[in-house]
C-alpha cells in the first residue's frame, strides 16, 4: 500500500480585521484575492536575505501565481482562475523590465477595470519620468524597498510617484541587527509623502540559510522560518511609531506563508473546483481516481456511470494521468469490489495542480 505523502501548510490564525491606515494592497493580500505576478527574475542588488529559489533567481521568465506564462492572456486567465481583486507585482525587480511592467498593469486594468488594485515593489530610485508613465497606466500603490535603510536617495522618487497619484509606501525586512538604522529611518518617513511601511518578519530559507548564519541569525523556534529577534524588532518600531503620521504594519512569517499563501489557494480552488472534486480542511483538492489506460476509458467510464448512476460531468478520464477520475465518495463505494487499484487524490488547487498524496482505499492481492 502506498503511504500517504501530504506537503502540509501551516495553520494560519483568525485574519484580524484591516487596521486604521492599511494599505489597500495588504487587505487584499489577506483575503487571498491578489494575482501574484512575478515579471522578472533581474536584480542586481544581491540582498543576502533574499529568498528567491533558484529557478526564479535573474530568471527573465514570468509566472501568475504558482504558473509559468508566455503571454499576458494567460496571466489574465490565471486572474480569472482566482477570481482575483488585484494585482501584486514583484520580481527581482519589476523596474528591471520596466516596459514589460507597464504593459502588465495596462494590460490588467484593460482587462478588469480601475477598480482592480495592482501594487508594485522595487528597489531602485526611478526616475520622475518613470513614476509619471506608472500613475499614467494605472498603478494604484508603490512599495520601495530602502536598500540601505535611508530615504535619502529615494526621496525625489517617492515624491514623484506621490505626484503622479500613486500610494507610496515602504517595506522592509525587520533585520535583528539593523535596530538603531530602522529607528532613524521612522523620523525620516514622518516627513516624507510615504503613507506606510510595512514590516516583514525576516525570513530564514534554503536559499538565504548561508547568508543568515554568516549574520549569526538563527531561527525563532516552533514551526516558522523566522529570524530570532525580528518579531521583537517588529513590534517595537511599530509602537515607537505610533504618533508619526504614517501606518506600520507587521507581517509575520507564519502568516505570510500560511495566511495569505493558503487564503489565495482556498479562493482559487472554490473558483476552480470541478463538480466531482472537493476542497479539504487543508485547502487541498480530492477525488477519487481509477488507473485507466486510453484503450480502456470509454468502456470503464461507461460501466461506472451505469453503475454508480454518475451524471456527465461527475466522471472524466484524465489522459496525462492515465486514470479516471470520480467523486471520493463514488470511490470509496466501489473500492471493496473492484481488483484494481481505488485511489484517493489530493493536489494543490494551483493551475499545474502539484500532486501532494494519494491514499489507496483498496488492498490489491
Amino acid at each position: 500500500m502506498l503511504d500517504r505523502t501530504v506537503v502540509q501548510l501551516q495553520m494560519a490564525s483568525e485574519i484580524a480585521p484591516p487596521e486604521q491606515g492599511e494599505a489597500e494592497g495588504c487587505i487584499q493580500c489577506q483575503r487571498g484575492s491578489k494575482l501574484v505576478l512575478f515579471v522578472t527574475g533581474k536584480c542586481h542588488w544581491g540582498c543576502d536575505y533574499c529568498p528567491l529559489s533558484d529557478n526564479r533567481r535573474e530568471s527573465p521568465d514570468m509566472f501568475a501565481n504558482e504558473r509559468r506564462c508566455s503571454n499576458f492572456d494567460e496571466v489574465i486567465e490565471e486572474a480569472k482562475a482566482m477570481r482575483a481583486t488585484g494585482t501584486g507585482i514583484t520580481g527581482g525587480d519589476p523596474m528591471l523590465d520596466f516596459d514589460k511592467t507597464v504593459e502588465a498593469i495596462v494590460a490588467l486594468k484593460s482587462e478588469f477595470g480601475k477598480e482592480h488594485h495592482i501594487h508594485c515593489y522595487t528597489s531602485i530610485p526611478i526616475k520622475p519620468e518613470q513614476a509619471k508613465q506608472l500613475g499614467q497606466a494605472g498603478l494604484d500603490e508603490l512599495r520601495f524597498h530602502l536598500l540601505d535603510l535611508d530615504l535619502s536617495m529615494y526621496r525625489k522618487s517617492v515624491i514623484a510617484a506621490h505626484d503622479a497619484g500613486i500610494c507610496v509606501g515602504v517595506e522592509l525586512p525587520a533585520e535583528p541587527d539593523k535596530n538603531e538604522k530602522l529607528h532613524r529611518l521612522l523620523d525620516q518617513l514622518h516627513d516624507s509623502p510615504v503613507q506606510f511601511l510595512n514590516l516583514n518578519e525576516l525570513e530564514i530559507t534554503v536559499g538565504n540559510q548561508e547568508n543568515m548564519d554568516v549574520r549569526g541569525f538563527n531561527l525563532a523556534g516552533g514551526i516558522t522560518a523566522a529570524a530570532d529577534g525580528s518579531a521583537e524588532l517588529a513590534i517595537e518600531l511599530k509602537k515607537a511609531a505610533e504618533h508619526l503620521d504614517f501606518h506600520v504594519k507587521f507581517c509575520t512569517a507564519s502568516f505570510k506563508d500560511a495566511g495569505q499563501l493558503r487564503s489565495r489557494f482556498r479562493r482559487r480552488g472554490e473558483a476552480t473546483l470541478r463538480p466531482y472534486e472537493i476542497l479539504s480542511g487543508d485547502d487541498t483538492i480530492l477525488f477519487g481516481a481509477i488507473p485507466c489506460t486510453l484503450e480502456d476509458a470509454a468502456g470503464d467510464v461507461q460501466e461506472l456511470v451505469e453503475t454508480l448512476g454518475l451524471h456527465e460531468g461527475w466522471i472524466r478520464f484524465d489522459a496525462p494521468s492515465q486514470r479516471i477520475e470520480i467523486p471520493l465518495s463514488a470511490a470509496e463505494e466501489v473500492a471493496e469490489y473492484l481488483s484494481v487499484p481505488v485511489l484517493m487524490v489530493e493536489v494543490h488547487p494551483t493551475h499545474e495542480r502539484l500532486e501532494v498524496g494519494v491514499v489507496h482505499l483498496n488492498e490489491i492481492r
